[in-house]
Parts: C-alpha cells; structure tokens; sequence
C-alpha cells in the first residue's frame, strides 16, 4: 500500500514484538520505511525484523525498556534519525500494578520516549502515533489503571499536538477489542462472548486493522490531521 511517505524515513515503533506494534513494523516496512523496532523481548522483536528483513524490507532491533530513560536515549542513538514514532509500547490491562506505578510504566513511558525523539528532531514533516484505547476515553473498564493511563495518553497526545505543530503531527488510536496474544481466550470467556456478540462487525479487531489506522495517521497522506483520537474498534463504543 502506498502511503506516500518520503524514501528513505526511519519510524520507531514500540512494542514491535508482538500484535499492534509487531502488525504496524511489518507494515511500515512493506510502505516503505526502515523500521527501528523497539522490545523489551529480544526474541520477539528480531523474531519482527527477520520477517521483515525476509521481506526485503529495512529494519533494525532494539531491545528496550521504554521506562528506562538511558535506556530510551541509546535506542534512539542506535536508532539513527526518525521522523516517525509509533508510541505502542506498555503494560497489559490484565497485569496487577500499583496505580502509581501503572501510569508512570503507561504514560510516562510515553513522555519519556517523545520527550527524547523530540529532542534529536531537526525539520518539519514529522509524526506521532500513540496507541490509546477506548478504555478509559469511550468507555470503563474493571482496570481503574488501564482507564487513566490511555485516557493520559489521549490527553497527552491533544498537548503535543497543540503546542508542536506545524512541524510535527501528533494523533492516537484507541483500539478496541484486538485479537493479539495479549487477549487470547478472553473471548472465549462470557464477557469476551458478550463483547463480540454486541459488536456490529461480531468479531475481534485484528492488529492489522489498528496497523492500517496508525500508518494513515503518520503518513503524508493525512498531513491535515493533528490532535485526533481514532477509535479502531467496529463501531462496538456507538452502540453502547
């Protein structure tokens, strides 16, 4: 798919080991771009590169902890210039954390991430993607964690879009119910069934699906957009 980005680009992609990360750095690299993935799993963020590589595509992997501010500085060094940054990275809805914790691991891993990938910027035409969620912005959820940390995220995204354009972009998509290794056998539990049985689309999101949404935002293409929140879950939120 061609989504007209400039030859040559770099975008960092957090969380590219698995499901919406490791979905967004297969695609940016078929559209194109060298792809810097970024994992606390080293297995399965060169397990991402290798398929890309395979595919003819360009891309480096990095193991990192998104919470580590030093560690964060070294990736993007590694990294080599990036005009694009794909903020996925972040902590199960399901894990048990202290609230406190929890928001410094969800959005402040976020900041510190943008924070460092800003201060190495030169140039206009750059983006952020961040991956939110409808929990927390659509609707609640039984995490009262998860729901502050994305709804952060979304707020975050709206500062850095008013306070950094016109030389850099910045959207979110807030998935809904996605299919990744992270939700295998919620549904087939009875929340999950009721989950997809009130889905108009009757089915889970698919990563990528929420892929798609992320490139579109980055890209050219949508040079218009800034400070938007793009739900990516069938329409499940409308019909609550």
């Amino acid at each position: 798919m061609d989504f007209a980005f400039p030859a040559g680009e770099t975008v960092v992609v957090t969380g590219a080991g698995s499901g919406i990360g490791r979905a967004t750095a297969l695609l940016a690299a078929a559209a194109g771009l060298r792809v810097a993935a970024w994992d606390v799993q080293d297995r399965a963020v060169a397990a991402t590169v290798d398929e890309i590589v395979a595919g003819g595509g360009a891309a480096v992997a990095l193991t990192v902890d998104v919470a580590d501010p030093a560690a964060v500085r070294a990736a993007l060094a590694a990294s080599g210039p990036a005009r694009y940054l794909v903020n996925n990275a972040g902590p199960a809805s399901s894990t048990d954390l202290d609230f406190d914790r929890a928001l410094a691991l969800t959005v402040g891993s976020v900041r510190t991430v943008t924070d460092a990938w800003l201060a190495g910027r030169t140039g206009a035409g750059a983006a952020v993607v961040n991956v939110a969620s409808v929990a927390g912005n659509l609707v609640g959820t039984d995490s009262a964690w998860y729901c502050a940390g994305k709804a952060a995220i979304a707020g975050y995204t709206r500062h850095l879009a008013t306070r950094l354009a016109p030389a850099v972009r910045a959207n979110a998509v807030a998935p809904g119910l996605i299919d990744t290794p992270r939700t295998a056998g919620f549904t087939a539990t009875d929340l999950g069934r009721d989950l997809v049985a009130r889905n108009p689309m009757g089915r889970p999101g698919r990563p990528e699906e929420v892929a798609h949404a992320v490139l579109f935002l980055l890209a050219p293409l949508a040079g218009y957009l800034n400070g938007v929140l793009l739900p990516v879950d069938g329409g499940w939120t409308v019909t609550q």
